[in-house]
């Protein structure tokens, strides 16, 4: 079993473009390449399927197609991308979520934000974690 690699010393610096860039001492460097020569790629990609696995047990992510996650990173509304992915209708997930149709669209065009409380409401009708609604991608 690999060891867990620990940097005490870690500085963040931003470029002008605000770029954030972080900085290690050169030593401390050296140790985290010699470690990460040991993990085999299988070994990474192991540890990070676990750790998603772990996450969205505990519904701080979800596994959702990439198609789906072009849409977010493309800036599409997420509750509409997660909607017609979920295949719901506005009716459906607007009575789900308690709140009217109108509202919904309104949500989905950009036209309202929607509340806190209305945007977890969306949330968990879409069985969603909150943040996939409220993150920039």
């Amino acid at each position: 079993m690999t060891e867990d690699i620990h940097i005490p010393r870690v500085q963040s610096i931003f470029t002008p473009s605000g770029e954030e860039l972080v900085v290690i001492p050169r030593a401390e460097y050296d140790e985290l390449v010699a470690g990460m020569a040991d993990l085999d790629d299988d070994d990474v990609a192991g540890r990070i399927v676990a750790e998603s696995l772990a996450a969205i047990e505990h519904g701080e992510d979800i596994a959702l197609p990439e198609a789906v996650w072009d849409r977010l990173e493309a800036r599409e509304s997420p509750v509409r991308v997660l909607r017609e992915f979920r295949s719901l209708t506005q009716k459906d997930l607007a009575e789900a979520a308690g709140i009217s149709q109108s509202y919904l669209s309104e949500i989905e065009r950009g036209a309202r934000e929607g509340t806190l409380s209305t945007i977890k409401a969306l949330a968990k009708a879409l069985a969603v974690p909150l943040t996939v609604l409220t993150e920039d991608y």
